[in-house]
């Protein structure tokens, strides 16, 4: 659950920092206060990129930090400990961003990459835009939507695996069948690259040891001449050493323990401190005899670090990758150079692979089919509900596609808007409003289907109004009681609905433009209502309504 967010300096906002309780709450303000910035700087620290105007005009900085409690997701919880960011049943994320572009990510105090907050914020967070019902039109949402519901991760991870072993070992073949010249300038460049690769010879954790040699080797004077210097502090200064100075104070102690022993502590510890000083002179001088100054071998170490950085770049990969390039490179020459492209033998193995990927993918077929049928029948009756009586909602799946890494299916949304009509393409016969509350049921049935802990909603609710905005915020009201809803909204019937209610307000100061967010008692709340109902002017009669819509939520 999102328990609290503080920002400072983002955008159009100097500080703002407030706390989150279950059950449904909404934001709402006038056009243009700013309501869309919270939400903007939810999405920041949720791993999107930021923009080079995200920072308020005239700082250095901006950062964002929310604290999310894990008592209801127990994938987060794992995903922290999984990466030793876990903390006390509670996830801090901070976003800091500068005015130069660069910016930085931390989880629970620990550095973090946006790609970790996207993984992290996943199991957290659920925002829903209000633009969804655009990308609703596009195929691949649609199979994406499905597939998000279908509760099947491993099923549709095993078909991709499939069809890319398939698709890889298809390549083989019409590589093998072709002999074109192709194949055997692959033979020719891999030859020099694994010659390459094969005389540097990289074993695994070398190049940090050379590192490591190069650093001591290239410091030999500086190591030599400091360990020197201690050591004739602390033994070989014949004059002016601290052995001698620690011996005769050990000496002068030890004949007067013998009058008052309560001297006997202290020269213990001198004692002590001699055999330390002794065993430090000791391991010093081995360090310093040991030392050597091999311009020789200095220069060998520098090639050689100079060739597998050179390598690295020219095949794009990190050091530690070296090794394991060198093994696969050499492995795919010994393929195409020896018996390994028998077409007889590598038909067989596509044949195989292909029924395996076809069983796999109708077996994904199969449970998307019925998925299907449940969805198709949740959506049409929150889209009735919704103030589309009689229309209909049907996903339809078309299992003899042709393969692909996400299965044979051609999925399409089909809907009719009115009784009695046969079902069509969504982008072909639904309105921009009616897209609008079949995008808005779609996301109903997800987030009820859903088990992450808190969902967002910006403006879903545009294009609907009067009775079916009420019923919008009912649907909201009654996902509340078992998640944290957070919904920015510019509907009263939504807003009278919430638990809780923020107002946003916009306010210039001395030329400065600055956004606040309040949270409202019942009074505040009753004149936002009013304010959403009536505009400008606030009656009585107004304040009554509002207050009546309130009442019905509660």
């Amino acid at each position: 659950m999102l328990e609290t967010i503080q920002i400072r300096n983002f955008a159009i906002i100097d500080s703002v920092q407030l706390e989150f309780n279950t059950g449904m709450s909404v934001l709402t303000g006038e056009t243009g206060a700013g309501k869309s910035i919270l939400l903007d700087a939810i999405k920041l620290v949720a791993g999107d990129r930021a923009e080079s105007d995200s920072v308020r005009s005239g700082c250095e900085k901006a950062e964002i930090s929310v604290c999310f409690k894990l008592r209801d997701s127990a994938s987060a919880h794992d995903w922290l400990a999984q990466h030793e960011m876990e903390a006390e049943g509670e996830c801090v994320l901070r976003r800091v961003l500068h005015a130069n572009g660069r910016s930085r990510a931390f989880i629970n105090g620990c550095n973090a990459t946006l790609m970790q907050l996207r993984a992290l914020c996943d199991r957290l967070l659920d925002i829903h835009g209000q633009h969804d019902h655009q990308s609703l039109q596009l195929p691949q949402v649609q199979r994406q939507l499905l597939d998000a519901l279908l509760g099947e991760p491993a099923l549709l991870e095993e078909v991709r695996h499939k069809f890319d072993a398939y698709q890889s070992l298809q390549r083989r073949l019409d590589e093998a069948q072709s002999g074109t010249r192709e194949r055997e300038q692959r033979i020719d460049l891999l030859g020099l690259y694994c010659e390459e690769l094969n005389q540097l010879s990289l074993g695994v954790g070398e190049f940090e040891a050379l590192q490591d040699e190069y650093k001591r080797l290239s410091n030999a004077g500086r190591l030599l001449d400091g360990s020197g210097a201690v050591l004739a502090q602390l033994y070989d200064d014949e004059e002016h050493n601290i052995q001698s100075a620690l011996s005769l104070c050990a000496q002068q102690l030890e004949n007067l323990v013998e009058t008052d022993n309560a001297l006997a502590a202290s020269h213990e510890l001198i004692s002590a401190a001699l055999i330390q000083v002794q065993e430090a002179s000791s391991e010093l001088r081995s360090y310093r005899d040991g030392i050597e100054l091999d311009g020789a071998r200095l220069e060998t170490i520098n090639q050689r670090i100079a060739t597998a950085q050179n390598l690295a770049r020219k095949h794009r990969v990190e050091m530690t990758q070296i090794t394991g390039l060198t093994d696969r490179l050499n492995r795919e020459l010994e393929d195409l150079q020896g018996g390994s492209f028998d077409i007889e033998t590598i038909q067989a193995d596509l044949d195989r692979l292909r029924d395996d990927y076809l069983f796999s993918a109708g077996e994904l077929s199969r449970k998307r089919q019925q998925t299907a049928a449940i969805l198709s029948e949740q959506i049409t009756r929150v889209m009735q509900e919704l103030g589309m009586e009689g229309g209909s909602f049907v996903i339809d799946i078309d299992g003899a596609s042709a393969p692909a890494a996400h299965g044979i299916d051609e999925i399409r949304y089909l809907v009719s808007a009115n009784p009695g009509h046969a079902p069509k393409p969504l982008a072909r016969v639904a309105s921009g409003g009616e897209l609008s509350r079949i995008s808005l049921a779609i996301q109903v049935i997800m987030s009820e289907s859903s088990q992450i802990p808190t969902l967002i909603f910006d403006e879903v609710d545009s294009g609907v109004g009067g009775g079916v905005a009420e019923i919008v915020g009912k649907k909201l009201r009654l996902l509340g009681r078992e998640r944290q809803v957070l919904c920015v909204t510019h509907l009263p019937q939504v807003a009278s609905q919430a638990h809780h209610h923020f107002r946003v307000e916009k306010t210039s100061r001395h030329s400065q433009t600055s956004t606040a967010v309040l949270a409202l008692g019942d009074d505040e709340r009753l004149e936002e209502v009013a304010r959403m109902l009536g505009g400008v002017t606030i009656t009585e009669q107004t304040r009554a309504h509002a207050s009546e819509m309130i009442a019905s939520g509660d």
